[in-house]
């Protein structure tokens, strides 16, 4: 049932998964290691709203393998998943809806985005990323950092 009360708890998590793993998802394991990872740092709330983009050759692995409910968003090319979550970010009225934002990834282009959020609707801002994947403009920009214990080179498959 909705309430007000429900309303105030809301959140909004946008993750950028190929900037987690450290580019494009191939296997199930790097969905589930990263998932665990971000919920380990945030937490999980049945409130949350979560929206994962990646790039269009990862969109099966990371469609099927995220657990729970989610938006999944997908774009070619280079920046694509970034270019999704952006997208969100500033056609969405994500201020006036939600009282927090939670956003995984540690890429620049991010941070006027979340500055604007914060200085205009005083949305608590929150980036969740690797310690060695998170721009100096984007951590400045946010009211928390996380730094993620995830570790890319973990997934490596054997030659």
């Amino acid at each position: 049932m909705y309430t007000f009360e429900a309303a105030l708890n809301r959140r909004l998590i946008l993750v950028d998964i190929e900037n987690i793993v450290g580019g494009g998802v191939s296997m199930a394991s790097q969905v589930r290691a990263a998932q665990a990872a971000i919920e380990a740092a945030v937490g999980s709330r049945p409130s949350d709203h979560v929206v994962v983009a990646c790039g269009r050759f990862s969109v099966d692995t990371v469609g099927f393998e995220w657990a729970g409910a989610h938006r999944l968003k997908f774009r070619s090319g280079i920046d694509g998943a970034d270019l999704e979550l952006l997208e969100v970010l500033e056609t969405e009225r994500v201020g006036a809806r939600f009282p927090e934002v939670v956003l995984v990834s540690g890429d620049g282009i991010f941070a006027d985005a979340i500055s604007s959020l914060a200085l205009i609707s005083g949305t608590s801002t929150t980036v969740v990323t690797r310690a060695d994947a998170c721009s100096r403009r984007l951590r400045m920009a946010a009211k928390n950092v996380l730094h993620l214990d995830f570790d890319p080179n973990a997934f490596m498959e054997a030659a």
